[in-house]
């Protein structure tokens, strides 16, 4: 399985990697990710990375037209080389800033920055711990103080997005240690989780910064409250 990104232009998925459409749902005052519409499953599909495609989430070819720039902006440092710790009482946080602002890290108790600053409570140390794990861009590691690091390995898969309490559509969640080789062949460190850029606006390409909200990204298939 591997992600191929191509120099201004999409991503090519090999190794019949699974395809799922997902949708961030509310609960409470944490998310989780129900199912959406059905996608065609297949050996090697092509993923639109300009945001402009007309058959979503595939490419149509629409970068060759529309002038899309997809230079790689992001930093080939390591996760640990570009992380910040945080450290709480009774658990420490990584966290590389990498935020698609999925909000999968805030929990009923509060976000993960809170609950580790107030890990001195089992319950929130348990829900900071949480709302690490899930975060879907990898950004965050909770880690014991005997340096133990809480992290889970996902079955191989992509999800495509959509974030209708944002009314947009969201990033590519990448699951399950799925190489992604840049344009000029090298591979990005891999790691079990990771969101992708599928507006094209995004200031560290190939990663998403968030910037589908700012620019209001739909691929038309936003589910309506």
């Amino acid at each position: 399985m591997k992600i191929k990104i191509l120099k201004n232009g999409p991503y090519i998925v090999t190794g019949g990697v699974p395809l799922y459409e997902k949708i961030i749902v509310p609960v409470g005052d944490h998310y989780v990710l129900q199912d959406g519409r059905a996608l065609p499953q297949k050996e090697k599909y092509i993923l639109c990375r300009c945001g402009e495609t007309s058959i979503p989430p595939f490419c149509d070819g629409i970068h060759l037209k529309n002038g899309f720039d997809g230079s790689e902006t992001a930093s080939r440092k390591t996760y640990d080389e570009r992380a910040e710790i945080l450290k709480g009482p009774d658990l420490d946080l990584m966290d590389d800033g990498r935020c698609a602002m999925a909000r999968f890290c805030h929990r009923d108790r509060g976000d993960a920055w809170e609950l580790t600053e107030r890990s001195y409570n089992p319950l929130n140390k348990s829900e900071a711990i949480i709302g690490a794990i899930e975060c879907p861009a990898g950004r965050l590691i909770a880690i014991e103080k005997n340096g133990y690091r809480h992290e889970i390995k996902n079955k191989p898969c992509i999800e495509i997005v959509q974030d209708p309490e944002k009314g947009v559509s969201a990033a590519i969640f990448v699951r399950g240690g799925i190489p992604i080789e840049s344009e000029d062949g090298q591979i990005y460190e891999t790691r079990d989780s990771v969101a992708l850029c599928r507006c094209g606006k995004s200031r560290n390409i190939p990663f998403c910064d968030a910037s589908h909200l700012i620019s209001m990204f739909d691929d038309g298939n936003v589910p309506k409250n």
